[in-house]
């Protein structure tokens, strides 16, 4: 079966022209694949600088790959006609970092709304387009009274941000690229997101994949996560695999990271990132060996292959070199069969109900 989404051997290098001689490598070899008729959450983690953004904008067709091809229906985005980008469009919608920069602040929130209604004929009159952008309102906690009519400015930041989820449910896409949704809105807007994004996959079938910096929120919604460091995936499988019990020592990193809430946990006892090494990744070794504790000779001079670690979860690291390799195109075997309990919209498990994701 076709996968509804795919990214092929993505790589992104930027510079190296004429007039900037020097390259930055943000995405390297990356594959991911969303199966249309599997609903899936799936996380993709990183410090910054670790190429999320650039796959957020690489999968959205927004810039063009150094290498590899990103496939919708199995067709190039890079050389889809009129119609195929239409559909594209309507299947495939974001929901983007920075609830304030969307806006333009000359119209009324209406505007962001009423546009795709009309852009992709979602109602006929102007009743039924009102009735339409009304429920997907309500579906992300929002009344339409108090936010239809309204300038920009006149609404808080999780707010504007529940706009663009409202935005984005109108289409009913088959899949949302939600690139750092809740990272510029408090804590009690980012529950109500975080469950607005969970209730999506969970009632109305649509996949999502989620961009972000922490580790705790893409555990609470995923099921499925990819770690990127400097744009290569460090580790990658079942969620509750990759975050209990991680073997790149940068996934331990990021782990041993989150604040713990216990009075005996000290900054100076705990938090601190581990000593360097002793060989330092180069251009041709891990790109973590320079910060890694358990740093190899090896680990100095060859890239290390993603090692299939067990059933659901790869690692790209030596320390678990006795499993057997995957190359980057390969990581779908990672997650194909993962039958899961789903998490309801409160992130609790909901019995019953099995999941299956492709990555």
């Amino acid at each position: 079966m076709t996968p509804l989404l795919e990214a092929r051997y993505l790589t992104k290098v930027f510079g190296g022209g004429v007039f900037d001689r020097t390259q930055t490598v943000a995405l390297e070899d990356f594959s991911i694949s969303i199966d249309g008729d599997r609903p899936s959450i799936t996380a993709v983690v990183g410090e910054s600088g670790s190429g999320k953004t650039t796959l957020a904008r690489l999968l959205l067709g927004l810039v063009t790959p150094t290498r590899g091809q990103v496939l919708y229906h199995g067709r190039d985005l890079q050389t889809m006609g009129a119609p195929d980008w239409k559909a594209f469009r309507h299947d495939v919608q974001v929901i983007f970092q920075d609830p304030y920069e969307v806006y333009n602040p000359f119209y009324r929130v209406d505007h962001v709304l009423t546009t795709p209604v009309a852009k992709f004929k979602l109602a006929a009159t102007k009743a039924a387009a009102r009735t339409v952008i009304e429920e997907a309102l309500q579906a992300v906690g929002l009344r339409p009274e108090e936010t239809l009519g309204r300038f920009p400015h006149q609404l808080s930041g999780g707010q504007r941000q529940r706009v663009m989820v409202a935005r984005a449910l109108l289409l009913k896409p088959r899949v949302i690229l939600a690139d750092e949704p809740v990272s510029m809105v408090d804590a009690s807007m980012r529950a109500t997101i975080l469950a607005s994004l969970r209730a999506m996959t969970v009632e109305r079938g649509i996949s999502i994949i989620y961009v972000t910096h922490d580790l705790a929120t893409a555990y609470q919604i995923s099921e499925n996560i990819v770690v990127l460091y400097r744009g290569s995936v460090a580790e990658a499988g079942d969620v509750e695999c990759v975050v209990k019990h991680p073997q790149h020592p940068y996934t331990q990193l990021l782990i041993s990271s989150i604040p713990m809430a216990s009075a005996e946990r000290t900054w100076s006892s705990e938090g601190a990132a581990p000593a360097a090494g002793n060989s330092a990744g180069g251009a041709a070794g891990c790109k973590f060996a320079d910060r890694c504790p358990s740093a190899m000779p090896v680990c100095g001079h060859a890239r290390p292959p993603l090692f299939q670690t067990e059933p659901h979860r790869a690692a790209a690291c030596y320390l678990s070199q006795s499993a057997p390799t995957l190359a980057s195109g390969e990581m779908v075997r990672v997650f194909i069969g993962v039958a899961r309990l789903k998490k309801g919209a409160s992130g609790q498990p909901e019995s019953g109900e099995a999941s299956h994701a492709g990555v």
